[in-house]
């Protein structure tokens, strides 16, 4: 075994003296099953390599805790690409599998986790009365090809392909709902699974509250596909007047509307999206357009703000002004927030 492989994880320690959480570079190297840790924010070595048989190659998966010399720590990102593309995938065949595991003794179970496994989901929450029978009535039957004679205007009908590739999934008890909402939104507080943010060739959209509560969330989206831009990381967010105070820091005094801006974006759930700036012909930002949507609708009438803005606070979407400031705003969700 090659004995210079190593896997680097970005983990967490919460120091009671100081009532500090301490960031660290974890490495392991699985040929002699030897740790080695690197202290982020004094870029010091704080543990020289050494051998460590308490420690697995399968307990490193984000969103883990654990004990290295009797530190707790929790493994909150993947500390490079390498480890990412190697570990990542086996994680989500065990996440897969605790998400179905009502289908283990079915012939398709294989095949199943294979599919779920093939790429990125999107995992929702949805609230309303008798939720589960009106989501899975929405849903159609479970193999789209009946469902298009069954139920022809139901979800799987319209874009599903047949049993495995049927576009959607729904809960059939109040028991799976509870286990599944617990997989991907664990009531711990702890990670589900990884996003899919790539943090390269990035910039960062943010569909505002009023724009979300007015329905326009799919619309949006749309028009950004449309345009031809990748979302390559989306979630919603709840922000609190610190968070956004924090992430609007460089407008203020610099914007007249800074607190207003601040009072928008803490007021309702928002949705924070990784955009890939890969067009350079066409920024992100002229596509949303003038921060004002009058102006907007005179100058740029087919930009996101002139569609769906309705004054310069509520203009439906935020974007990165600066390209240099890609980076850090998509960080700030899907690395801060979202551990």
């Amino acid at each position: 075994m090659n004995h210079s492989e190593r896997y680097v994880f970005i983990a967490e320690w919460y120091d009671p003296n100081a009532s500090l959480l301490r960031r660290y570079e974890l490495l392991f190297y699985p040929g002699d099953g030897s740790v080695e840790m690197h202290d982020v924010k004094n870029h010091r070595t704080f543990l020289k390599r050494t051998k460590y048989d308490d420690l697995r190659l399968e307990d490193l998966f984000i969103g883990n805790k654990v004990n290295i010399f009797s530190r707790q720590l929790v493994l909150i990102d993947y500390g490079d690409q390498y480890t990412a593309r190697q570990l990542g995938s086996r994680k989500e065949k065990k996440e897969a599998t605790d998400f179905h595991v009502d289908h283990q003794s079915r012939p398709f179970y294989n095949e199943m986790i294979q599919f779920i496994t093939s790429g990125p989901v999107i995992a929702m929450e949805l609230l309303r009365d008798d939720a589960i029978c009106e989501w899975k009535r929405l849903l159609g039957p479970a193999n789209s090809g009946v469902a298009r004679t069954d139920a022809p205007g139901s979800i799987r009908a319209l874009f599903g392909t047949d049993g495995i590739r049927n576009a959607a999934h729904g809960p059939d008890s109040f028991a799976s709902a509870a286990r599944e909402m617990e997989l991907f939104f664990p009531s711990s507080g702890g990670c589900g699974p990884a996003n899919t943010a790539k943090f390269t060739s990035c910039t960062c959209c943010i569909i505002k509250p009023h724009a979300v509560s007015e329905g326009l969330l799919g619309k949006i989206l749309m028009a950004i596909r449309d345009a031809c831009f990748e979302i390559s990381a989306i979630q919603m967010f709840n922000m609190d007047r610190v968070n956004v105070e924090e992430f609007y820091e460089v407008y203020k005094g610099v914007v007249t509307e800074y607190n207003e801006m601040v009072t928008e974006l803490y007021s309702g759930p928002c949705v924070a999206m990784e955009i890939q700036q890969n067009n350079s012909t066409k920024t992100f930002r002229e596509f949303c357009g003038p921060a004002d949507p009058e102006i907007a609708r005179h100058l740029r009438p087919g930009t996101l703000r002139a569609i769906f803005g309705k004054t310069k606070i509520q203009n439906a979407v935020h974007c990165t002004d600066l390209p240099e400031d890609g980076l850090l705003e998509v960080q700030y969700f899907f690395k801060i927030l979202d551990n």
